[in-house]
C-alpha cells in the first residue's frame, strides 16, 4: 500500500511539471518553452509573451522611418563579422556570458537602453568608442573591461572577450559605428558577432525585455 501511494504520488508531481511546461503555447522552440541564465550572480529567465493577442504599442510598431539616417542595413554589413539570430543569441548568454566568456553589447546611445534592453546586455554606447584622433580616455577603461591590455604601446587583444553587439534593428546604424569603431582600434573581426534583429525582432518575437537600472 504503502508503494503504491509513493508511485501515485510520484505520477501526480510528474503529471504536475509535464502540465506545467505544456501549459506555455508560446515556446521559443519546439521543447524549449524558456532559457534560464545566470548572469553575475543574478537569474534571468528569458521566454516569449504568452498572450497570443499581443501586439506592439511602442516605437517598434512603427515601420516607416526617414532614410537616411535610418537606412536599412545589410544582413552582414561588415564583411568577416558573423550575423546571428534570437536562438544564437541565446546561446550566446548560456554558454558565453554566463560564464564570463563573452559580453552581450548593447551599443545603443543610452536613452534607447534606458526604456529596454535584452537581459544580461552590457550598455557601450557606439559614440563612446569613437578614437577621436587618437584620443579617448574612455577606451582604456572599456577595454579592461573586454579583456584587452596595452603591452609596449600597443592593445594585446589575445585574450579579448567574443562581443554580440546589437542595436534597434535593421534600420539602426548605432551596432554598425561600434563595429566600425571597434575595428579602427584593432578590435579583431574573429571576436564580434552581429544581431541583426536588435530591440525590433526582439521584441516583436515577444522576448523578455528589462529596464535597466
Amino acid at each position: 500500500m504503502i508503494q503504491k501511494r509513493t508511485l501515485l504520488k510520484g505520477f501526480l508531481i510528474l503529471s504536475i511539471f509535464t502540465s506545467s511546461i505544456n501549459a506555455i503555447e508560446v515556446n521559443i522552440k519546439k521543447g524549449l518553452p524558456y532559457v534560464d541564465v545566470d548572469i553575475d550572480g543574478k537569474p534571468f529567465r528569458i521566454q516569449r509573451i504568452q498572450d497570443t493577442k499581443h501586439k506592439l504599442t511602442n516605437s517598434y510598431s512603427k515601420t516607416s522611418r526617414p532614410a537616411p539616417p535610418f537606412s536599412i542595413q545589410p544582413f552582414q554589413p561588415i564583411k568577416g563579422i558573423e550575423t546571428v539570430s534570437e536562438l544564437d543569441l541565446l546561446n550566446f548568454l548560456q554558454k558565453k556570458v554566463a560564464k564570463n566568456k563573452g559580453i552581450l553589447v548593447d551599443a545603443r546611445m543610452p536613452k534607447w537602453n534606458k526604456a529596454g534592453t535584452i537581459p544580461g546586455s552590457t550598455n557601450i554606447p557606439f559614440s563612446i568608442l569613437a578614437s577621436k584622433g587618437g584620443k579617448n580616455q574612455y577606451i582604456e577603461k572599456i577595454f579592461s573591461l573586454l579583456g584587452v591590455v596595452k603591452k609596449e604601446g600597443k592593445w594585446d587583444f589575445s585574450n579579448a572577450q567574443m562581443l554580440l553587439i546589437f542595436d534597434n534593428g535593421p534600420w539602426c546604424q548605432q551596432g554598425v559605428r561600434a563595429m566600425k569603431n571597434l575595428l579602427k582600434l584593432g578590435y579583431p573581426k574573429s571576436k564580434m558577432l552581429y544581431y541583426r534583429g536588435g530591440m525590433q525582432y526582439w521584441q516583436i518575437l515577444g522576448f523578455t525585455t528589462i529596464i535597466p537600472k
